[in-house]
């Protein structure tokens, strides 16, 4: 790939990229203040209520002086409510996603630093693809890793009345980052705040990064034995199971209790093979005594996944369904599988057809997450719903048939 065309995919992987910052909590001393200024208000007495939280969280004067030249990024906030590329479908975004210059990269990678994710499996239970994965998607391996002031962004988007609660945990620990000169103070990230060559959030950064090379410094966006080995931690800690699997790729029959799919109907897999399902290449599934969900990302006649306990913690680290239905796939491709069968799915609405789908709903009372044209996590829920209730196949895809019953 060159440059350009590298520059142009990070582009649009940048614009896809969201805050992993469901389940984040902020490293700092005990006895912090609780939050006193609120999203919204005058922005200087603002900044001093978070200096005042900072300086009794044990931050210095080096930290707390970064603290006084942040400034609001009018950019982040473009940024943060222009995330359009997750209109795509999953085949579209995957596919755009899973190059060959990843693959080819990835590979390399995983024999290059093979040391170091033996050693990330070895302490932490998470496999070497599963790390690589999200090494690529995130910065291709380092090549971009964002031109944003990470501190403006966060102070910006903690500000920010829109979701406030995820960005403000995060201020304190990159103040304390800053101050004890692990970062600098104009240390530069993705949009949301997310830093170094696997986009790592400074509350996991304070907490969870490891010094892989043992050189005395965690630097997270230079050395890849201390991205490998804190990636790895990371994912660890959101409850990844030493030894289980992620995804494994299914085939669905043409008939079967549809309502039973989705990630979170977990069944035993003698149960979907009663049913009917079998592994990619046809063989029956063998019951391992896990269990399982059925995720049909194109809907019944797509693609089909079977998805374990290891692939919420990919749910952890972004809550994109798309995104890390992606990354999860990838890590199978550096894991040596094949690429996944794109089936024969109905044609599912986009632009002003997705939008006037999720009206409806929304009149019927379900929580759509907004009317944005997104097929997102709640969006799908809804559509089961009512897929359910026109006794209609439950595989959570929009189509016009269903927006013409409603």
């Amino acid at each position: 790939m060159n440059l350009l065309s590298k520059a142009l995919a990070a582009a649009l992987f940048a614009t896809a990229s969201m805050p992993a910052i469901a389940q984040e909590t902020a490293a700092v001393p005990q006895g912090a203040p609780t939050v006193t200024s609120e999203c919204g208000d005058d922005f200087a007495t603002w900044k001093q209520n978070l200096a005042n939280e900072a300086r009794a969280a044990g931050v210095g004067e080096k930290g707390l002086s970064a603290l006084a030249n942040a400034t609001i990024d009018p950019k982040v906030l473009e940024r943060d409510r222009a995330q359009g590329v997750f209109a795509q479908t999953f085949t579209q975004f995957s596919e755009r996603m899973i190059s060959d210059y990843r693959l080819k990269h990835g590979a390399a990678n995983l024999q290059k630093y093979g040391q170091y994710f033996a050693k990330a499996e070895q302490d932490y239970g998470v496999p070497g693809p599963v790390i690589a994965a999200f090494w690529a998607l995130e910065t291709d391996f380092g090549a971009v890793q964002g031109n944003f002031n990470a501190l403006n962004a966060l102070v910006t988007l903690a500000h920010d009345c829109r979701r406030p609660t995820l960005f403000r945990p995060q201020v304190v620990p990159l103040l304390t980052l800053i101050d004890r000169n692990v970062l600098p103070a104009d240390v530069k990230g993705a949009w949301a705040g997310e830093i170094g060559q696997t986009q790592i959030l400074p509350s996991d950064y304070l907490a969870r990064g490891v010094d892989g090379d043992g050189d005395g410094i965690v630097d997270l966006r230079n050395t890849p034995a201390d991205v490998i080995l804190t990636t790895g931690k990371k994912i660890q800690s959101r409850g990844w199971k030493r030894g289980e699997p992620w995804i494994e790729e299914v085939r669905v029959p043409t008939e079967m209790a549809w309502e039973e799919t989705g990630r979170t109907n977990k069944q035993p897999l003698s149960r979907w093979a009663a049913m009917g399902v079998t592994m990619r290449d046809g063989t029956a599934l063998k019951d391992t005594g896990l269990k399982a969900g059925i995720v049909l990302p194109m809907g019944r006649k797509g693609p089909a996944f079977l998805t374990y306990d290891n692939y919420d913690v990919y749910l952890e680290w972004n809550q994109s369904a798309t995104y890390t239905l992606t990354a999860a796939n990838l890590a199978t491709r550096l894991a040596g599988q094949p690429a996944f069968e794109r089936g024969n799915p109905d044609a599912g609405l986009t632009g002003d057809a997705m939008k006037a789908l999720q009206q409806k709903l929304h009149d019927k009372g379900y929580d759509v997450g907004g009317i944005d044209g997104i097929l997102g996590t709640n969006t799908r829920e809804a559509i089961r719903q009512e897929q359910m209730r026109l006794k209609l196949p439950v595989d959570g895809w929009p189509t016009d048939e269903l927006l013409a019953n409603l």
